[in-house]
């Protein structure tokens, strides 16, 4: 299924990772609890600058600061579109 929106200049469209329902050790994490997570899954990418090309590429796995991006819901789901500058790494 593709999505139907094409991010501009360096913008990215990220998908969440969902977040941690437990510990390691076994204990559940209550929902007003749960932390954002920082890392998820590239759906669209931009055409990129000029003078930056993009480096990242649909179906990376990158980790972004915890506050980076704009949160959206796109039919149904929620997505993050954010600058390629604000992912910090590709797992």
């Amino acid at each position: 299924m593709a999505l139907n929106i094409k991010p501009l200049a360096d913008r990215v469209l990220i998908e969440p990772a969902a977040a941690e329902t437990k510990t390691a050790s076994g204990i559940i994490i209550p929902d007003n609890a749960k932390e954002k997570p920082q890392q998820g899954k590239v759906m669209a990418v931009g055409k990129g600058t000029k003078d930056e090309p993009m480096t990242v590429k649909v179906g990376d796995n990158v980790l972004y600061g915890k506050y980076a991006g704009t949160e959206l819901k796109l039919e149904g789901k929620d997505y993050l579109i954010m600058r390629e500058s604000d992912i910090l790494a590709i797992v």
